[in-house]
């Protein structure tokens, strides 16, 4: 496990998870009934929320731990996809305000952040195209006939 191998693709996933599992702790909303959190409201797109987290923190673990691109890819293929949903779902979330509240409060700020920090995080560890730690290989020609 190298820490040299975690780009900036993969931080910002991981910034980005980090603030989804913050969200889900803080207050989304406010209103006569008082703060409600991600737990008191708890629907669809909660667990898309989480879904994108898992796909974040795979893709991580993955770039540490694998020595081909195979699953660190497929990781990122995912976390894009979840990435893309959970955004939509943190937006449906911050549109729509459940019992009557009233105001949002930053939990449901910090998961927009977060859903999209996962989604440009995956985007860019696709698109970053350095080349490996590893030497390429360079076989010898076969001599002429």
């Amino acid at each position: 496990m190298s820490l040299r191998r975690i780009r900036a693709g993969e931080l910002l996933a991981l910034l980005g998870a980090g603030l989804l599992i913050v969200s889900l702790l803080e207050p989304w909303y406010e209103g006569q009934l008082g703060r409600l959190d991600a737990w008191d409201t708890f629907g669809p797109a909660v667990i898309l929320l989480m879904a994108a987290t898992s796909a974040a923190l795979a893709l991580v673990i993955s770039t540490l731990t694998e020595r081909s691109a195979a699953l660190p890819v497929s990781s990122a293929v995912w976390s894009v996809l979840l990435g893309l949903i959970a955004v939509i779902a943190a937006i449906v979330r911050v549109l729509e305000r459940p019992d009557h509240t009233t105001s949002l409060c930053v939990g449901a700020w910090l998961a927009l952040a977060g859903a999209v920090a996962v989604l440009l995080g995956g985007w860019l560890s696709l698109r970053d195209e350095r080349t490996s730690l590893y030497e390429p290989a360079s076989p010898e020609p076969r001599p002429r006939p």
